[in-house]
């Protein structure tokens, strides 16, 4: 019978106060892996370092290609007049902790005001999008994963330029996640060994397009006739995220 006011602002109260112990524990976690990494000997540090070296070597590779690509999309723009795209800053943050009712649908990091993290800022990592920031506290973010029912983005299959409908469903916990596509165009198709790659479109302004969504593994026609649904697989990584990337909307200069 509490006002909705009233009770808001009690939930929010609560979240704040029980904020510290996940995040105390996140941080004995990193304290644990630290002095586990000690534990090693010299010789797997060694072997471990030339590792890194080597794909560190690649990643400069690739930052190099990529500096390349953006100069000539930048002069491909200037030259069409094309409005500028959304600029992001990347903000790193740890997994706190996720609902092992709702593995699938919510998952808390340790950044929030304290780092200026808005509502509805993208999150990623590097298997494509994790979702969007539902809530966001003193010191914590709760982030509405891309499994999630009530996750919902414009799509398109890599290679064509007509928009679709992701959505995630009802996932199984600790199960493998998976989401559906809706208003396929009827001439794409789809199966288990021929599978389509899903991204963001970039409509709507909030995710940047490109983004890797899932993989189309099954489409069948919808009641209509008109398009085609389907199942899409998630990336298998979003079971064990220790750590994201909030994509947070910069002014355009």
């Amino acid at each position: 019978m509490l006002p909705v006011a009233v009770k808001s602002f009690l939930r929010a109260s609560f979240f704040e106060f029980q904020a510290p112990l996940p995040l105390a524990t996140s941080y004995v976690r990193d304290l644990q892996e630290y002095w586990g990494l000690r534990a090693h000997s010299n010789d797997e540090l060694i072997g471990a370092g030339r590792d890194l070296a080597r794909v560190l070597s690649s990643y400069e590779f690739a930052v190099q290609q990529n500096t390349e690509l953006r100069d000539q999309v930048d002069r491909l723009d200037a030259l069409l007049a094309l409005p500028p795209m959304p600029n992001f800053r990347y903000e790193h943050a740890r997994v706190v902790s996720r609902d092992s009712a709702g593995w699938w649908q919510r998952l808390t990091i340790r950044k929030g005001r304290n780092y200026n993290i808005p509502l509805g800022a993208p999150v990623v990592f590097s298997g494509g999008i994790v979702g969007r920031i539902a809530e966001v506290h003193a010191f914590t973010s709760v982030v509405e994963m891309v499994s999630s029912p009530t996750f919902r983005i414009a799509a398109t299959v890599q290679g064509d330029t007509r928009p679709m409908s992701y959505q995630g469903t009802v996932n199984h916990a600790f199960g493998t996640a998976e989401g559906t596509v809706e208003f396929v165009p009827v001439d794409i198709f789809a199966n288990a060994s021929a599978p389509q790659h899903l991204v963001t479109s970039g409509l709507g302004g909030v995710f940047p397009p490109g983004l890797y969504l899932g993989t189309v593994t099954k489409l069948e026609p919808s009641t209509d006739g008109l398009f085609k649904s389907g199942e899409v697989d998630l990336d298998p990584r979003l079971d064990a995220l220790t750590e994201v990337t909030v994509l947070v909307p910069q002014p355009a200069p």
